[in-house]
């Protein structure tokens, strides 16, 4: 075991540890037990976040990483940076919006710093394509039609920060304000890339035969 997984595991602390922590502080606001954590280096109070978004930042990863054990690696990353940055957390918006951007971006740093993973895009661009889009060609609508098995195999294919968008707006309905403060692009910017996303999407699912 690593020491970064040992600092991980003490950091959530056991099992008695943990639902000894969410009868003490299972209905403390997210805001209140960043602040204690923060004030006192509190680990079982950390355990309770931990719990309560373990969830959502392994999905965040998984739009990033080529396995589950990757997933699961980097979100114990996530987790140890998130203990030490903490602090850097204002308030200015919910917690929860707060960590979205935080994992986001401790991802996409993920990715470019390692050459090895890092992805090229080399698909043909979106515009030179003989069925150049238009916003409403490839609606939402059309998205949640895809097949399960296709559209799974399609996203191993596209470029992980498009991947990415698309699990952060259609598996946890983020809004267009909150992929804005996630992503920290304009409202423009965010539409375009949901845009080019969902065109490299369907142009992998449609090379992709069922069976």
């Amino acid at each position: 075991m690593t020491f970064l997984k040992k600092l991980f595991l003490i950091l959530i602390g056991g099992q008695d540890q943990k639902s000894a922590a969410t009868k003490l502080y299972g209905d403390v606001s997210d805001e209140a037990l960043v602040a204690q954590i923060v004030a006192d280096n509190n680990t079982l109070m950390f355990g309770v976040l931990y719990d309560r978004y373990a969830k959502m930042v392994y999905n965040k990863c998984y739009g990033f990483a080529k396995s589950d054990d990757e997933a699961e690696d980097l979100t114990q990353d996530v987790f140890l940076m998130l203990f030490v940055k903490l602090a850097s957390f204002k308030g200015r918006s919910k917690f929860s919006t707060w960590l979205y951007s935080f994992t986001y971006n401790f991802c996409v740093n993920y990715v470019n710093r390692n050459k090895q993973r890092k992805m090229s895009d080399k698909s043909v661009p979106v515009e030179q394509t003989e069925y150049k889009l238009t916003d409403d060609e490839v609606s939402d609508e059309s998205v949640y039609e895809l097949k399960a098995e296709r559209l799974e195999k399609a996203l191993r294919l596209i470029p992980a920060e498009d991947k990415s968008i698309l699990l952060l707006k259609y598996q946890d309905g983020a809004s267009i304000k909150e992929l804005m403060e996630v992503m920290q692009l304009g409202e423009s910017a965010i539409k375009m890339r949901l845009k080019r996303a969902k065109a490299k999407l369907l142009e992998e699912y449609n090379t992709i035969t069922d069976g």
